[in-house]
């Protein structure tokens, strides 16, 4: 590409630009050619190229009007999504699917959190999310309990999707170069569905991190109900326990009808 959008400070844009890099990102993807794969904040299409040549059946989601004039432009076979990621609804995205669907991206670091929570909503339609992030993210993401870089993401990840760290992204294959490490993740949705519900696991686990310098037992008095503590250890603190735990804790309190209608 000769022509280079101007990146949008706002959006927190990184271009990728080492082909060696490029290459590597786009050939961790576990997906065959027929396969449904959805690009994640595409910017200037230079990883976009790589993959419209091996997955024809290839969707870009983009906000940025500027890079999707140029993606247009450059790519014009390209099916775009004008969206804001946060605002996509991945069924609706993926309604007339009969291939496995596979997720790649370059997630701008402000909104890393919040793209993943979405991507785990909709994992029932996915089959693997391959993305770039900030390394420190990742680690928290893979991390085991009684780690300090244990934490919400660390639970909800784990019992939602099998992530792991592929490789490191060092700063200066991207322009301009962010002032951290990077790293590409990929979550495989092979779990089972929960016990409990998503919205009640998500009510336990972040009452319990939210305070997690408090024991259990004071964290969760928010729930206002009698703790099972013949069955749990509500001594420990919230990194104490392992994701499996509190899928098994918050499957119990549904047992006893602790949530009220629309708690979360």
């Amino acid at each position: 590409m000769n022509h280079q959008p101007r990146k949008k400070k706002s959006l927190g844009q990184h271009f990728l630009r080492d082909k060696h890099m490029i290459s590597k990102i786009a050939g961790s993807i576990p997906a065959e050619p027929e396969d449904r794969v959805v690009e994640i904040g595409p910017g200037d299409g230079a990883l976009t190229e790589q993959l419209v040549e091996v997955y024809p059946n290839l969707t870009a989601i983009e906000i940025d009007p500027v890079m999707v004039e140029h993606l247009q432009q450059t790519l014009p076979d390209l099916h775009i999504i004008k969206n804001d990621i946060l605002k996509v609804d991945w069924s609706d995205v993926l309604s007339d699917n009969t291939r496995p669907v596979h997720v790649i991206g370059n997630l701008p670091y402000y909104i890393t959190s919040q793209i993943l929570f979405s991507l785990l909503h909709y994992r029932s339609h996915l089959e693997t999310a391959t993305l770039m992030m900030q390394k420190e993210v990742a680690e928290r993401i893979v991390a085991e309990p009684k780690n300090k870089t244990y934490g919400i993401l660390s639970v909800q990840t784990q019992l939602m999707c099998t992530p792991e760290i592929l490789f490191d992204v060092p700063p200066q294959v991207f322009s301009p170069p962010p002032n951290v490490m990077s790293a590409v993740v990929q979550l495989r949705f092979n779990k089972p569905s929960l016990a409990c519900s998503d919205d009640h696991l998500k009510t336990v686990v972040r009452m319990a991190f939210n305070q997690r310098r408090k024991k259990l037992s004071n964290a969760l008095k928010r729930l206002n109900t009698e703790l099972p503590a013949d069955e749990f250890d509500f001594n420990l603190r919230a990194e104490a326990l392992a994701p499996a735990m509190y899928e098994k804790l918050t499957a119990r309190l549904e047992q006893l009808g602790t949530f009220e209608p629309g708690m979360a």
